[in-house]
């Protein structure tokens, strides 16, 4: 029985509303959307309540 992590591939700030998804290719984060506060510090959605672990 294996267990894998799924890291997440969308996250948005709380804050100011930038959306980004994960991108394969680039290996990082990409805006989805709109860009959202320049000079914020985002602040995520992925907290306690997403559960990496697929079983």
């Amino acid at each position: 029985m294996g267990v894998t992590i799924a890291p997440p591939t969308e996250r948005t700030c709380e804050r100011c509303g930038r959306t980004e998804h994960w991108d394969e290719e680039a290996d990082g984060w990409q805006i989805a959307t709109e860009v959202g506060d320049v000079y914020c510090i985002h602040h995520w959605d992925i907290n306690g309540t997403y559960v990496p672990i697929e079983r």
